[in-house]
């Protein structure tokens, strides 16, 4: 029995200390996120500019936002990709010139491991329409 209270009492302090990491990365997110601010929009309102508006990207297919124009080194790079996942982000993010040759994006890549999750997890808040998860 003091087994299963100390699980149970684990378990609960696991659990309460989860949401608050996940909105800690999700902030840090967003301070990674104004250096690409320059081109790509996120939140109410957000209109494709330089770069496509960032959205509801999880899920989606690579290369399909509505009104924006990608190259066609992208284009061909994405065709037989199904959805942005993590991993897919993260090998993108990382070095996008290196993964798909004649990318219109000139960003270098974010090259910390920690700044590509909590950019991840910024950009996992917005939901298509640009409101904010909650």
């Amino acid at each position: 029995m003091r087994k299963l209270t100390y699980f149970a009492a684990g378990l609960g302090l696991a659990l309460s200390v989860s949401a608050p990491a996940l909105a800690q990365d999700a902030d840090a997110g967003a301070k990674v996120f104004n250096r690409c601010k320059a081109c790509h929009k996120v939140g109410e309102g957000a209109k494709n500019g330089i770069g496509p508006e960032l959205n509801g990207v999880f899920g989606e297919k690579p290369g399909e936002v509505e009104g924006y124009s990608f190259s066609n080194a992208f284009q061909e790079w994405a065709a037989d990709k199904p959805e942005w996942n993590d991993e897919l982000m993260t090998t993108w993010l990382s070095d996008p010139r290196g993964t798909v040759k004649g990318t219109k994006m000139a960003f270098p890549g974010l090259k910390k491991e920690e700044d590509l999750k909590n950019v991840i997890a910024y950009l996992k808040t917005f939901n298509e329409d640009g409101t904010q998860a909650q």
